[in-house]
């Protein structure tokens, strides 16, 4: 298939005749025809397609599809039927009244050629253009930015069940392409574990002897294909499987198979969310949780929209992230993209996820931007309750390496744990070496001695996850007030209404 533009084509007379007849106010499509001569064209697509070969469908209208099957909420089938039944669908089109239009599997297809490389980017950046020169879109307004979840389109499996699936998507993906490779080694009792997807549930018969069998037929199939060289060759199943099997088994002293588990139940330890896959065929989808209630695996949506009460609301940009990463890593690149497009806001609202004081001031200092959104309260108990010591009421000494605590101790006094306090770095962003004791019991027993005790006997057990103090803002931008606008702003929540559904 290849393209043949169709370069500045106009509606059909009798089409926008009708069009005009039918709807004298007009329509989403029609403004979409009149108001932008249409988002795309065909020369845009020109490295999609090979020259050689049947001319196919225009792409540029396959896009205007999308956009108005997003629009309108319809499914494949309906935005195709659109096309062929409505008569403002063929206005935006400029195509005949008499057009069949495409069969429904075409826009799939499209959509399947948009996923390669940075192509959606790239279109994004075109409609934005042509949105811009329509006066539709403009720099230094308000735009707001969250994110929505995308699961991914696979099952929910158990542990068991996903080594199961996994060995299985391996075994005929071997099939398909080498099948000789398994002559001597799958036999009848493979096909049946494997023959077809397994529904164990989470409390299935039999649980240690089906997971030792499993792992050793998986081991075995890997190093089964090793000795035959196959695994140079393997393809994204096979190497699922080898992440996947080294994920939930280890091997214990004396070389057996084990399955792993939990290392506070004693255990060799669990990958994190952030590398653990939950399906053989989506590596790159994960598992994430939100507070007690949310939680989903997939992907996660960061979309961020104009929100200017005298214009249009507008993608502006749209950035898909790993489930596990967290809102405040995606601030940057968003701004940076903004950027490239001409279109950084003057304010920029968000919610507590994406604020830090490090991400506040670089949007400031980089691209004069006012983030305005909610900080991360303190989560500890002694900041809920209002009792004991804070992070805050520590004197830190870094280049002597010493903690002075509320009772004036340093940090080698048994009267204080200043462990947590250590858990830092120096302004200069060096690691700072935790030198303190452990925790250990005050000598007194006076109420500001417990207090302290009790602050450091919690924080012994989340050292890791205490955060990390930024380095100072240079000092140019602490002398000019407004640089310290987006560090303190509280956003208006009228205009924060409707973020987390965008």
């Amino acid at each position: 298939m290849s393209l043949r533009p169709r370069s500045g084509e106009q509606v059909p007379p009798l089409t926008a005749q009708v069009a005009r007849a039918s709807n004298s106010v007009g329509t989403t499509p029609i403004w979409v025809r009149d108001r932008l001569d249409g988002l795309w064209r065909d020369e845009d697509f020109a490295d999609w397609y090979p020259r050689d070969g049947p001319p196919g469908l225009s792409p540029a209208q396959l896009a205007t599809v999308c956009v108005l099957q997003f629009l309108f909420g319809l499914s494949d089938r309906q935005a195709a039927e659109a096309v062929r039944c409505r008569i403002d669908f063929k206005y935006a089109l400029a195509m005949e009244l008499d057009d069949p239009g495409f069969h429904y599997s075409v826009l799939a297809d499209f959509r399947d050629r948009l996923t390669e490389g940075d192509r959606a980017d790239r279109l994004l950046d075109l409609a934005l253009d042509r949105l811009k020169e329509a006066g539709l879109v403009r720099e230094r307004t308000t735009q707001r930015t969250d994110f929505t979840h995308v699961p991914a389109a696979v099952r929910d499996l158990t542990r068991l069940e996903l080594v199961n699936e996994a060995v299985r998507a391996a075994l005929e993906e071997v099939a398909s392409t080498s099948s000789h490779l398994l002559d001597d080694l799958v036999g009848e009792d493979w096909g049946r574990r494997y023959g077809r997807p397994v529904r164990l549930g989470k409390n299935p018969t039999r649980p240690k002897t089906r997971i030792l069998a499993t792992g050793n037929d998986a081991v075995r199939l890997l190093e089964h294909l090793y000795r035959h060289g196959a695994d140079r060759v393997s393809g994204p199943q096979v190497q699922a499987l080898r992440q996947i099997v080294v994920q939930h088994y280890h091997r214990d002293a004396a070389g057996h198979l084990r399955w792993r588990s939990a290392e506070k139940e004693g255990g060799a330890g669990l990958p994190p969310s952030s590398r653990a896959i939950i399906s053989p065929y989506d590596t790159a989808a994960r598992y994430a949780r939100h507070g007690h209630i949310i939680s989903w695996k997939g992907f996660a949506a960061h979309l961020t929209e104009t929100c200017a009460p005298d214009s249009p609301n507008v993608i502006t940009d749209v950035a898909t992230t790993a489930a596990t990463t967290h809102d405040s890593r995606v601030l940057p690149g968003i701004h940076t993209r903004l950027a490239r497009r001409g279109l950084l806001p003057a304010e920029h609202l968000v919610d507590g996820g994406y604020t830090s004081l490090i991400r506040l001031e670089q949007a400031a200092r980089e691209h004069q931007i006012t983030v305005s959104g909610p900080l991360t309260v303190n989560p500890t108990r002694q900041h809920r309750r209002g009792d004991g010591f804070g992070r805050e009421d520590f004197h830190i000494d870094y280049d002597r390496h010493q903690v002075t605590c509320p009772n004036g101790q340093r940090e080698s006094s048994a009267s204080c744990n200043s462990a947590s306090a250590l858990n830092s770095r120096h302004p200069s962003g060096k690691p700072v070496t935790q030198s303190a004791p452990a925790s250990r019991a005050p000598s007194t027993s006076s109420p500001t001695d417990m207090a302290c005790a009790a602050a450091a006997t919690e924080a012994s057990d989340r050292l890791p996850d205490l955060p990390r103090p930024a380095p100072d803002p240079p000092a140019q931008v602490l002398a000019d007030p407004r640089n310290l606008t987006p560090l303190i702003k509280i956003p208006d929540r009228a205009k924060l209404r409707g973020q987390r559904g965008t």
